[in-house]
């Protein structure tokens, strides 16, 4: 396991907690699913915190919880919100404490692989297909700023783990 955490962003559907929890594994490291996270911490679901409290109450809590998982000092493996790096304290935190994993998605990769979903309140609008492109181009400058970058579709999750550990020892070479 790297020192630092590795820090898996991109958006929702890229497919982070599943690859989180297989790469934690290999590495014999603890997962941390930030949205997960959250939801243990306030006691209700993410579209209840949308609903209740708003999208910006929610990016304040993701925003704690990101710094608490980070400056406990454990090297994790950490699953991040689609969202998270919208925040430029966000971005600093994991470039400080965490070697920054991207990956990336198609919107029809991504709308295949959340359809039937109904935890994801962004996309709770008439034309999912419209808003997923918005927001993922909104967010790409922030994505493409990670030390790694690995496109997901058409690979499985262990295929994306394994090429994430070769970029990692390429990385420390």
């Amino acid at each position: 396991m790297p020192e630092k955490s590795l820090i898996l962003t991109g958006f929702m559907g890229s497919g982070k907690s599943s690859v989180g929890v297989v790469l934690a594994k290999r590495l014999g490291s603890d997962f941390i699913d930030l949205d997960a996270e959250i939801v243990r911490a306030a006691g209700r679901s993410i579209n209840e915190i949308f609903a209740d409290e708003g999208e910006a109450v929610f990016r304040s809590m993701e925003s704690g919880m990101l710094k608490n998982v980070l400056a406990a000092g454990c090297a994790n493996v950490v699953a991040t919100g689609g969202g998270a790096v919208i925040s430029p304290e966000n971005r600093s935190l994991m470039r400080t404490y965490g070697i920054i994993i991207n990956l990336n998605v198609s919107i029809e990769q991504v709308m295949l692989r959340i359809r039937g979903c109904c935890d994801r309140p962004l996309l709770a609008v008439d034309d999912a297909s419209e808003r997923a492109r918005t927001l993922i181009n909104q967010r790409e400058q922030f994505y493409a700023d990670a030390d790694i970058r690995i496109d997901t579709d058409g690979k499985s999750v262990e295929d994306v783990a394994a090429e994430i550990l070769c970029r990692l020892k390429e990385l420390a070479a």
